[in-house]
């Protein structure tokens, strides 16, 4: 314990480290940044490396590979990502739900907030609404798991679906691609940040400002359906659809593929 704390007052010697360490660049920066911090407490300073964040452009698959992946999973795990594709929440506060936090009434979940960002309630649908009423109320928590271990489940399923559909690009799919999903159909859907920031929970509408560049939909492919009854207007809507114009007494409704 002693050589640690030599080590952790050598300045040098953690750089030396931090530049050995097979991080990435982002991970190298919150290392120098805690380094810097400890020093300030210690009542000194160092000079540290420069490591330069690079922000990369999220990949935003297709609804249908995010379905299929849906599909491709067992129970817990399809309940989980459908969770994920609906709601836009982070891993860990899909892992935190409990029972309490979901109302059958309303169709909602209560989310406790994350990373410094705001609680919120999000409204679910119907199907997901039965998908979690199938999963077995074991534990306080609706999932009864953690993050590593979900995370690792789903690494195998992703695995087994590229090889099933030979489509690599699921493979570029993590649990943050859901959110990065969400928040850009959301966008594309109601052209309203504030609504995206609010869904997300961000504190800085800077973090939710790269949700506008995403997607060019221009050229995109829609399914068309056409809804003759209310029923099938609210079938539509929890589907994904966003209603277009009507048409003859009846409504027109439409999904990117």
């Amino acid at each position: 314990m002693e050589k640690l704390g030599a080590n952790l007052l050598r300045p040098e010697s953690v750089k030396e480290v931090i530049a050995k360490q097979k991080w990435g660049i982002g991970r190298k920066a919150n290392a120098v940044d805690a380094y810097t911090c400890f020093l300030r407490m210690q009542g000194t300073k160092w000079e540290p490396p420069i490591y330069r964040r690079v922000k990369k452009i999220p990949f935003i698959p297709t609804e249908t590979e995010i379905d299929q992946l849906i599909a491709g999973s067992n129970k817990r795990l399809s309940s989980f990502l459908q969770l994920l594709k609906e709601t836009g929440i982070r891993c860990a506060e899909a892992c935190k739900l409990k029972w309490t936090d979901l109302d059958l009434v309303k169709k909602s979940v209560r989310i406790t907030p994350e990373k410094r960002s705001n609680a919120r309630i999000l409204a679910i649908s119907n199907k997901l609404v039965d998908m979690l009423n199938q999963l077995p109320r074991q534990s306080a928590r609706i999932f009864d798991t953690n993050s590593d271990a979900m995370r690792k489940s789903f690494q195998l399923q992703r695995k087994r679906m590229v090889a099933k559909l030979r489509n690599p690009r699921l493979l570029q799919i993590t649990f943050h691609t859901f959110c990065h999903w969400k928040a850009t159909m959301e966008y594309h859907k109601t052209r309203d940040i504030l609504h995206v920031m609010q869904l997300l929970g961000h504190r800085n509408i800077k973090n939710t400002l790269i949700y506008t560049q995403l997607v060019d939909f221009q050229d995109d492919e829609f399914v068309a359906r056409v809804a003759h009854s209310e029923k099938e207007v609210c079938r539509f809507i929890e589907a994904g659809f966003e209603y277009v114009c009507d048409h003859n007494g009846n409504q027109i409704f439409r999904k990117r593929k």
